[in-house]
């Protein structure tokens, strides 16, 4: 192990790095479900969602968390969602 390896910092899972920061500091627009993804139990797993910002359109998708898997029917398609976002980079956002 090489002396600069002792310095370097341990990166921490990028996506839950990038999710805290998104909850944390993103600006809030409303978007909608157009599609879902299911388990073998029909539960949603998987979100598919679009949103504006200035005009533009943006679609995106996510894996749902634990917490909403618990409220998965708020997920439906057509459902309007809070959508966090960053506004330097508004294709990376969350629902929430």
């Amino acid at each position: 192990m090489g002396i600069l390896n002792i310095f370097r910092r341990k990166k921490a899972d990028d996506e839950t790095s990038r999710r805290a920061g998104l909850l944390r500091t993103g600006r809030i627009t409303e978007g909608s479900i157009f599609d879902i993804i299911t388990d073998e139990a029909g539960a949603i797993t998987q979100v598919f969602y679009n949103y504006e910002i200035n005009s533009v359109e943006y679609e995106s998708s996510q894996t749902l968390d634990d917490g909403q898997k618990q409220h998965s029917l708020d997920y439906f398609p057509g459902a309007r969602v809070t959508v966090r976002f960053n506004p330097r980079q508004p294709g990376n956002s969350v629902v929430v």
